[in-house]
């Protein structure tokens, strides 16, 4: 009778082991195809590919698919739960495929570095540009998460399916999506499909951390070493924001806002650095209930509250949020979030002027006229650079040679912040390449 029991007992054993086994394997090949592409592949498997490229080109999430493959949709399962989907669109394993992606992610963090925008209107180019940035320094592999219209996905796919990534970087497209209760209230918050920024923690649930930026970003050093402050960040840190200003006597916050905001002249979100799975677990403390609130509890009733004092949309929101819960914020320089308003009054970003400008932000529209030439010579000197070109003498030089006619202008008169780190950033791009690295 004991032996039987041993025997019971080894038959369990295994049972249990191969059990586990089976859904490690799920969840590895859950992390090695990330959701959104796998149905595009399916469907055009030749368009566009280089052999051996080891890319995903990644078609508009929740468009055309069927199946199970409609499970994997991260913005259709986050807006409808699995159990509230019709039977045609989730299998039975949607479930277990949620609940094990997302606890193999926790323990095995992916290297990739995963960086989102949102574009619309006519953002395409601006967005391509920043992209581009991004690209030409990056040491680890990127992945780009592009929340766009619709009508831009196929824009979006035939540039960046050309683009030379050398097996480096993937990309995934989503629609735009809201809460359907509330979605006209928050498309129209600022801008357009601005506020979708607030949303990607609940929907982007198995990314760990995230790099957003705005379209009108340009990386002028390798997103290695933003994504790097992640490791800096103390246990109740969740999130890294620049300032707005430096200079408080310019100050937008200090001198009109009617809510509250972060610190002395708040912070400027069109560059943000976020730990998601601390942002999905933490409870935040609000001016509006005694009861801490977990972030997709939060929003809306802050728009309700605060919706006719704010006047630059979603940032005011995360800034009346970090305002009640300054321990959860890592603030970086102002040369990783450099704008016009560091300079165009007088150079005011210290760190800048030392070891120049690591990451653009050409907000007000300055890429695109001719207020601020120096801005603008920045975006068309990377928008022009073409891939596999010398960065020296197809980049660099005919970049200072333009930004030398600006020195008319306040930005023009400190020119050198807008290349000294650029200069550096080739430097070591050479000497990667000639260490094969």
């Amino acid at each position: 009778m004991r032996r039987f029991a041993r025997v019971a007992l080894l038959c369990l054993g295994c049972g249990v082991c191969s059990l586990l086994y089976g859904f490690s394997q799920l969840a590895l090949s859950l992390e090695q195809e990330p959701g959104g592409g796998r149905e595009e592949q399916a469907r055009d498997p030749g368009a566009r590919r280089q052999a051996g490229a080891g890319r995903v080109a990644a078609g508009s999430a929740g468009r055309g698919e069927s199946g199970a493959g409609r499970c994997k949709n991260l913005s259709v399962s986050f807006w409808n739960s699995y159990w509230m989907l019709p039977s045609d669109v989730c299998g039975m394993n949607c479930f277990w495929e949620a609940a094990f992606r997302y606890d193999y992610m926790r323990t095995h963090p992916s290297e990739k570095m995963h960086l989102a925008v949102v574009a619309c209107g006519e953002r395409l180019e601006e967005t391509v540009t920043m992209l581009r940035s991004a690209i030409i320094f990056s040491i680890k592999p990127l992945q780009f998460h592009i929340f766009a219209e619709d009508q831009l996905h196929e824009s979006f796919k035939d540039i960046l399916d050309d683009f030379p990534y050398e097996g480096k970087v993937n990309y995934t497209l989503y629609p735009i999506t809201f809460p359907t209760e509330s979605a006209a209230e928050w498309k129209k918050l600022f801008k357009p499909c601005a506020s979708q920024r607030l949303f990607l923690p609940l929907i982007l649930k198995n990314v760990d951390s995230l790099l957003y930026v705005d379209t009108d970003i340009l990386f002028l050093r390798p997103v290695d070493d933003i994504w790097s402050f992640l490791g800096k960040f103390n246990s109740t840190q969740i999130a890294a924001m620049a300032p707005e200003h430096e200079e408080p006597r310019i100050g937008w916050y200090n001198r009109f806002a009617r809510h509250p905001y972060y610190g002395v002249t708040g912070i400027n979100s069109g560059v943000m650095l976020m730990n998601m799975t601390r942002i999905r677990k933490k409870y935040f403390k609000n001016d509006m209930t005694p009861v801490r609130l977990q972030w997709g509890e939060i929003l809306m009733p802050l728009l309700k509250k605060y919706k006719l004092n704010i006047t630059w949309g979603d940032q005011d929101l995360l800034n009346i949020m970090f305002f009640h819960n300054p321990e959860s914020l890592y603030v970086f320089p102002c040369q990783w979030n450099y704008r016009p308003d560091h300079c165009i009054y007088g150079s005011n970003c210290k760190e800048a002027e030392e070891e120049g400008i690591f990451i653009l932000h050409g907000n007000r529209g300055v890429y695109h006229d001719d207020k601020q030439p120096t801005f603008r010579a920045i975006y068309e000197a990377i928008k022009n650079y073409s891939f596999g070109d010398d960065l020296i003498h197809s980049l660099l030089q005919p970049l200072e040679l333009e930004l030398r006619k600006t020195m008319h202008t306040y930005c023009g008169k400190v020119y050198k912040v807008f290349i000294k780190q650029l200069t550096k950033s080739i430097r070591d791009f050479y000497t990667r390449r000639s260490k094969g690295r």
